[in-house]
């Protein structure tokens, strides 16, 4: 089972240098070690950040059970990891730090570099909580098939996909990005929310989250929206199916202004 996946740093065609648009991901198991740094002709690493700046080999990421550590190699560089669903909440990594437990769901870790910073993504998704009459002494953990945060953006983004639905039937139209957006706009925590980090939150919930089996769309299905909205749809029938999100979550949204009288 992955319990930690890493997104590769971004990279950019040598001839158009346009951004590949897919992110290319690397899925962890517990126990599993992948280092990081510049690298060299005689050592590719599994994550490579080729800035000149950056150590051939600067640090280490392990997966374990449901949070990752982190090592620093530098001898002289502290490297920061980002709580990507916090407001400038962070941790420091000093040099030679080896095995720092990083707790946050959504991390970018960040490496000092010339150009700037060199970075990469981490997301620890697996989630275990403590089961009704269980404990550390009650034999082996049981796991959450479907391990949601509610304090996190993603589970905001599912509540208004899914408030349609809670409020009124089942065949309610379902929200496109630029109405969550709207939805959400008046809570702090998603004051920067746009279109693009809407679809990336729906994208995670889909293959990461609840891992639902979908297909990667046709440059026409993309272009008429219909897989989009097939994977919404399939999206919001589990989360209501299984109570994943209930009535009580809609507290959760913005509170709607009153509609005014009319004359």
């Amino acid at each position: 089972m992955d319990t930690v996946i890493v997104q590769l740093p971004e990279e950019t065609d040598s001839r158009s240098e346009a951004i590949r648009r897919k992110p290319r991901l690397l899925h962890m198991g517990p126990g599993e070690t992948r280092d990081f740094g510049r690298g060299s002709p005689d050592t590719a690493l599994p994550i490579v950040l080729p800035d000149p700046g950056v150590s051939r080999r600067a640090g280490r990421i392990e997966a374990a059970g449901d949070f990752w550590r982190l090592s620093n190699f530098s001898t002289s560089s502290t490297y920061v990891v980002e709580n990507l669903e916090g407001a400038g909440e962070h941790i420091k990594v000093a040099p030679g730090r080896l095995g720092a437990p990083v707790p946050f769901e959504f991390s970018r870790v960040v490496l000092p570099a010339l150009n700037g910073t060199a970075t990469f993504k981490v997301f620890a998704p697996q989630h275990a909580y403590a089961q009704d009459g269980t404990g550390p002494d009650h034999g082996e953990q049981t796991v959450s098939p479907f391990s949601l945060d509610p304090t996190s953006k993603y589970f905001l983004v599912l509540v208004a996909l899914c408030e349609p639905r809670l409020r009124s039937s089942a065949g309610a139209a379902l929200p496109g990005a630029g109405e969550i957006v709207e939805r959400l706009s008046p809570l702090e925590s998603c004051r920067d929310l746009t279109r693009s980090a809407v679809n990336y939150h729906i994208d995670y919930l889909t293959a990461t989250k609840l891992r639902l089996r979908t297909e990667d769309p046709s440059p026409r299905a993309s272009k008429d929206g219909a897989r989009v909205g097939a994977k919404r749809e399939d999206l919001v029938t589990l989360a209501l199916r299984f109570d994943l999100v209930r009535e009580e979550h809609l507290t959760l949204l913005p509170q709607r202004s009153p509609l005014p009288c009319p004359r």
